[in-house]
């Protein structure tokens, strides 16, 4: 093992939250329920705020990014943070002035996007989603040392689609389309077409490397694939939202999408040479790409394992 990560059960950071989570692996105290504890952390950073445009705010912190649309026809939001933000999150999006929150618009099941659906529901708001999120959030996952249980059935969306759905407020049109399994099986992209923004919930990380989430459908091929889908939709001006890190633009995605086609392709080739995972961790197969991504939530070795895992044989 390498770069910072300890044989035996050492850690691999001290805790440090980066872009709205904390580092992937981080040990903690004997008997303490780590959800809980992952979600305290969360909670307790303050919430940022970019105007994005007029009625057009990101917010980000205790969480995934948000973006609330907010105006006459009241506010519309994608993506919650994480359950202990929510009176945060709530007297933030009072204070945009749009009035009542008429929908809550998941990009996927994760509870760092989808904790607070609960309360919006209870706010008033519909929740929609793509089917298959309504379906994970009724089932059993265990994600990254913490198990999650089942939603309750008033955290559950309650308008979901297959492949598209559209919105119509506040001078918007907003395209909610299904990314075929990529980070999951349940991303969607958000295009706020006349702003000309686009979230793409956690099928971009940006400047950092990425969680992959293989044991509800996500894949390495399939989060190169579900970035391609974004660089068709995207142009020069289009504001992009990843799920984690500082806003972006098309080419910054384009950027991380080649990383990750070096990383799979390393991988590839050493697999299809007969080699074990732990020959290819200690290949380091991304050792020249650390400075620059390994700025996040992900180590390099826990990427590459999970690239080693949903490669495909070619």
């Amino acid at each position: 093992m390498r770069r910072g990560v300890q044989a035996g059960g050492g850690t691999l950071m001290t805790g440090a939250l980066r872009w709205g989570m904390p580092r992937v692996g981080v040990v903690r105290a004997p008997g303490v329920d780590p959800l809980a504890s992952m979600r305290a952390e969360l909670g307790s950073i303050p919430i940022a705020r970019t105007k994005l445009s007029d009625g057009l705010t990101l917010l980000s912190g205790p969480g995934g990014n948000v973006v609330a649309l907010s105006g006459p026809d009241g506010t519309i939001v994608v993506d919650g943070f994480v359950e202990p933000a929510w009176k945060q999150l709530e007297r933030t999006l009072d204070s945009l002035g749009g009035g009542r929150i008429t929908a809550l618009v998941d990009t996927h099941w994760h509870f760092d996007h989808a904790d607070n659906n609960q309360h919006f529901r209870r706010a008033g708001a519909a929740i929609v989603a793509h089917e298959n999120t309504k379906k994970r959030l009724t089932e059993t996952h265990e994600l990254l040392g913490m198990s999650f249980p089942p939603a309750p059935a008033d955290a559950l969306p309650t308008q979901t689609f297959k492949t598209t759905r559209t919105l119509e407020a506040n001078g918007e049109r907003i395209v909610a389309g299904y990314i075929p399994p990529a980070h999951t099986d349940t991303d969607i992209y958000v295009h706020l077409t006349h702003a000309n923004v686009l979230h793409l919930g956690d099928v971009f990380f940006n400047g950092i490397y990425p969680i992959i989430d293989a044991d509800t459908g996500g894949s390495i091929d399939g989060m190169i694939r579900g970035m391609n889908l974004a660089l068709k939709i995207a142009d020069s001006r289009t504001t992009i939202v990843p799920g984690h890190g500082p806003l972006g633009d098309k080419a910054a995605l384009s950027d991380a999408r080649d990383m990750l086609v070096i990383v799979r392709d390393r991988v590839q080739t050493l697999k299809a040479a007969g080699r074990t995972l732990a020959e290819v961790l200690a290949a380091q197969p991304t050792a020249d790409l650390d400075a620059r991504w390994d700025q996040g939530v992900m180590p390099p070795d826990n990427l590459v394992a999970v690239v080693f895992r949903t490669l495909r044989e070619r």
